[in-house]
């Protein structure tokens, strides 16, 4: 009997073939052969900040590294030390405790816990309500596990929340999980303690797990200040909350993060971070602890610096017709586009005319078409150049 020949395609599974191409691989793709073809290029495309980690923190990175005992397996959920530092931490920046035993899991960056989330609480035919435009790992991560999203679509006359009112009338009964992540990427919004009881008051009603996505909590503007959703009453019992040592203190690279909430859904998470990694380096676990010590002028600083990126870019691209807010947090901007284009014709453009690399807004959902997401990962002058590089082009 004659075989037929061997054919990859058939062996790859319908859960990865339903994944659309990664927006941020394609964006690295692109930039790459810019560079290559010789242009000078701005790049304004990934959540990649150009601000190093205080030197307190590479110090101790250094430090660590001496000790013969950090190279070996680390702790599964992390360092004792850690968590106990990030329960202080926790407490003094939001004023509500957590137990660093059972409340509080260290992550190879919040990227991995968001993705694995949806294992542990997803099967097939379930449901996961995401939020459209968001950052793609919420959606992935759910399309993986064999379950179904459901958009909630983030609108500017909403002041980019979801509409609670019209996710009722929506079949929510097979619904497990409510994936949330204020400040936001990419519109910049805050959200405050008034939307977070409606938070938990829908899934309350609606039996959801919470998953918070809060990679950018202490990055805001203007005065403002973010909230965590532990400080709502109730809201722990089905909460899990992801934060991330990558934006405010520079450690992109490092991958390290951890997520705070429900003891059980916790270790529910715990139980599939044991079998798919070995726990984090306990050198970066021992420098992030120094990271938590910094004095907040520190932290006031990276504020202050993409505060006045912000302020530049913001202010340029309004002046050339552009419609766009200023983000109350966040390392990004969101534009509107102003011209005949769809985000991604317009997304090219601007590497192809202008070096400019940007995100389009499809990327990052359907609501997101019509809009580039500019982030704020170089200095002002490349901010001011950026504007002068799109005024040039004749739309």
């Amino acid at each position: 009997m004659m075989r037929k020949g061997f054919n990859i395609e058939d062996k790859i599974s319908s859960r990865l073939k339903n994944l659309e191409e990664y927006v941020f691989f394609d964006l690295a793709k692109a930039t790459k052969n810019a560079v290559l073809s010789g242009k000078d290029v701005i790049d304004l495309g990934g959540g990649n900040p150009d601000l190093p980690p205080h030197p307190k923190i590479i110090e101790a990175l250094k430090k660590e590294a001496e000790v013969l005992e950090n190279h070996r397996h680390p702790v599964y959920e992390g360092l004792p030390e850690l968590k106990k530092a990030i329960a202080s931490w926790f407490e003094k920046r939001f004023g509500t405790g957590v137990d660093p035993d059972s409340e509080i899991l260290i992550l190879i960056g919040s990227k991995e816990g968001l993705s694995h989330v949806s294992l542990v609480f997803i099967d097939k035919g379930d449901g996961a309500l995401v939020p459209d435009p968001a950052y793609p790992i919420y959606s992935r991560g759910v399309i993986l596990a064999g379950g179904n999203v459901l958009d909630m679509p983030l609108l500017r006359e909403n002041l980019w929340r979801p509409d609670f009112n019209k996710l009722q009338k929506k079949d929510l009964s097979k619904a497990k999980l409510l994936f949330l992540n204020y400040p936001n990427n990419p519109t910049g919004a805050l959200a405050d303690k008034e939307f977070f009881k409606e938070v938990v008051d829908f899934a309350k009603e609606n039996e959801l797990v919470i998953c918070q996505d809060m990679a950018y909590s202490e990055i805001t503007f203007d005065g403002n200040k973010s909230v965590s959703m532990l400080q709502i009453p109730e809201a722990k019992e089905r909460t899990l909350e992801f934060h991330s040592f990558s934006k405010t203190y520079g450690m992109t690279g490092w991958r390290l993060g951890f997520v705070v909430g429900n003891g059980a859904l916790l270790n529910a998470l715990k139980n599939v971070e044991v079998v798919v990694n070995s726990g984090v380096f306990h050198v970066l676990q021992k420098a992030a602890m120094v990271a938590l010590s910094l004095p907040d002028e520190a932290i006031k600083k990276v504020c202050e610096t993409y505060q006045e990126r912000r302020d530049v870019l913001v202010t340029g691209l309004n002046g050339l017709g552009w419609e766009v807010e200023n983000p109350k947090g966040g390392i990004f901007v969101w534009a509107k586009i102003p011209y005949e284009y769809d985000s991604k014709k317009m997304a090219k453009l601007l590497i192809d005319k202008a070096g400019v690399v940007t995100t389009p807004g499809v990327g990052l959902g359907s609501q997101g078409e019509g809009y580039l997401r500019f982030s704020l990962i170089a200095d002002k002058e490349s901010m001011k150049e950026t504007v002068e590089r799109i005024k040039a082009l004749s739309f």
